[in-house]
């Protein structure tokens, strides 16, 4: 059963808020419900995305085949510069965890990590914050058009796996990082795996 996308961002707000699964912040600082979780569908590794590698065909049997239980589905989906269809992963709840971009050569070109139901390289996990993460301002540029105000960042250690982060309330200026006390609390929205070359 597949659910619109209204549908299952009110259906995740109103589990995040009850969950067993979203945790309490109890730090002191800003109080505030962490929604991350304990359940691992997917593990994000350097080297692959559950299954996926650098030499998995982009196409629903492939990728259906190296993410056993998981169906697939066309979509369209922002990246930073414009919109591009992929497919979509969904695991047997009918929510989507995966979004699968094809490359030139017919292979997977690369993975974004859409729930906090996975788990990247370091432990990081959707809904986590720049500062739970420990990610540095140094390896971090400011994302540019559709993911404008927001941080791209990489994951430490593994040069093939970005961390995009969202930053609650930022105005601008959208063309450079916003203040580090902006940024310490920005929530992670996406990891992104591409195959080493």
């Amino acid at each position: 059963m597949r659910f619109d996308v209204l549908s299952i961002a009110l259906l995740t707000a109103l589990v995040s808020a009850c969950s067993p699964t979203a945790d309490y912040n109890g730090s002191g600082t800003s109080g505030r419900l962490v929604q991350t979780s304990n359940v691992t569908l997917v593990q994000i590794t350097e080297d692959n995305v559950g299954g996926i590698n650098g030499e998995t065909s982009y196409g629903t049997n492939a990728i259906e085949a190296a993410l056993p239980g998981f169906t697939t589905e066309g979509i369209q989906t922002a990246v930073e510069n414009n919109t591009e269809w992929a497919l979509a992963a969904f695991n047997t709840d009918g929510f989507q965890v995966l979004q699968i971009f094809k490359g030139q050569n017919g292979k997977v070109r690369s993975v974004h990590g859409v729930t906090h139901h996975l788990q990247g390289p370091n432990g990081e996990r959707i809904g986590m914050t720049f500062s739970d993460v420990g990610t540095a301002r140094a390896d971090c540029r400011a994302g540019k058009n559709l993911w404008r105000g927001m941080a791209i960042c990489k994951s430490n250690g593994h040069p093939n796996v970005e961390l995009v982060y969202a930053i609650p309330g930022y105005q601008g200026p959208f063309d450079q990082l916003p203040p580090s006390n902006d940024l310490f609390d920005a929530e992670l929205q996406r990891i992104l795996w591409t195959p080493k070359t």
